[in-house]
């Protein structure tokens, strides 16, 4: 750190922070895009790392609310834009970035904090846990023959998505509303995601989008033999994710179909022969901080009773301690205590359990996840299990 400055950002900081942006990702940002992006950032969310005139590091926090388990919409930070220049590395500039920015996350009372990573062992150490999984599911639809039982609930158009905007929107609020993990989208967000910029498009068409009352699939063609990419699908009702599969099935001198989905999606049981859909590729997506325990744990709701004493290891921030946790009719209540803890994990671990994804058991059986016997890890388990499968509502 000899020589450099943690501090906040400037206006003047804009253009290194864009060029470091352009550096740390690869892509050159329109100022659109960052316009749009900057109407989520509060008065203090971004620090930089200035040696002399030059950004040679970054940090920046969206103001989001975050969907959890039962539906309660909550307050969360969200990490994004994380950043140090190559020719500084590995001179403890991230975590000092961290620590302020953190320390800034806490005292404006975000009970968590969430990023999705580019790097996946990075952010473990700071206490973040990865608590959705994303899923690339390729359809080889030369061979996908629809199964006879499936309904044919119609109702999908194919229309122009700047066009729809608002109707886009409407129907993507309805559904992160009910999924653990999602986001609040607001108009900003989505105007920079229709304007469909030609050099984010990674050699594929404009987007096509298939709109329905209840869901709608945004997706791009590509390359002869030709194939489709479903870049967002979003579906509120059952019926809506069949109408719209029916409807991407049915596209003409198309090959495969892939979408970016999870670890829930009914996808495969559409088919008569379910190999027709494959699993390529899985990975972490939506990592979670938990910043204040009781208020997180007591923000959503559980589907079993529950009595057990918690330590939670917090190496980064001392946002841990050991609480006593009771649940009753889904409503929990979650104090510290001196009483000795009965099971022992560290914050990133309670931040992948926390929206109902991963297992204590598994997490257990990894030894990430300390003492407690079978009966209460199979009673955490029961408890934070969830009707509605966890799902990031948007990348950031």
């Amino acid at each position: 750190m000899t020589g450099v400055e943690v501090r906040d950002a400037t206006d003047g900081d804009w253009p290194g922070i864009a060029r470091l942006t352009a550096t740390s990702f690869g892509s050159h940002w329109h100022p659109e895009t960052f316009a749009a992006w900057r109407t989520l950032m509060p008065t203090g969310s971004t620090v930089v790392v200035a040696d002399g005139e030059d950004v040679v590091g970054m940090a920046h926090y969206l103001d989001f609310t975050l969907t959890v388990p039962g539906g309660a919409l909550v307050p969360a930070a969200g990490l994004t834009w994380v950043g140090v220049a190559p020719t500084h590395r590995r001179r403890g500039l991230l975590r000092a970035m961290f620590a302020e920015l953190h320390d800034r996350i806490a005292g404006a009372g975000y009970p968590f904090a969430v990023l999705t990573a580019s790097e996946g062992g990075i952010y473990g150490r700071f206490g973040y846990g990865a608590a959705t999984t994303e899923t690339t599911l390729v359809v080889d639809r030369r061979f996908a023959r629809l199964h006879a039982d499936l309904p044919d609930p119609g109702g999908v158009r194919l229309v122009d998505p700047r066009e729809n905007r608002d109707r886009l929107a409407e129907v993507y609020d309805r559904y992160r509303r009910h999924t653990p993990g999602g986001l609040e989208r607001p108009l900003p967000l989505w105007d920079d995601l229709l304007a469909d910029w030609p050099d984010s498009r990674g050699g594929s068409t404009a987007w096509f989008c298939l709109l329905h009352p209840d869901g709608y699939a945004l997706y791009r063609s590509h390359g002869r033999p030709r194939s489709v990419r479903v870049e967002e699908f979003t579906a509120v009702t059952p019926q809506a994710h069949v109408a719209l599969w029916r409807a991407l099935a049915g596209l003409d001198l198309v090959e495969t179909v892939t979408v970016r989905s999870h670890p829930a999606d009914p996808l495969p049981y559409l088919f008569d022969d379910a190999r027709v859909v494959r699993t390529t590729h899985a990975e972490d997506e939506l990592w979670v901080r938990i910043m204040d325990v009781p208020a997180a744990l007591q923000a959503r709701t559980y589907a079993a009773d529950l009595d057990v004493v918690i330590g939670v290891d917090d190496g980064f921030r001392s946002d841990g301690g050991i609480f006593a946790l009771t649940v009753r009719d889904g409503h929990a209540t979650c104090v510290p205590t001196d009483a000795p803890a009965e099971i022992t994990m560290s914050l990133d671990v309670l931040g992948s359990l926390y929206l109902g994804l991963h297992s204590a058991r598994t997490l257990a059986a990894a030894s990430r996840i300390r003492g407690g016997s079978a009966e209460q890890l199979a009673g955490l388990d029961a408890a934070f299990g969830v009707d509605v499968a966890a799902r990031l509502g948007f990348h950031f």
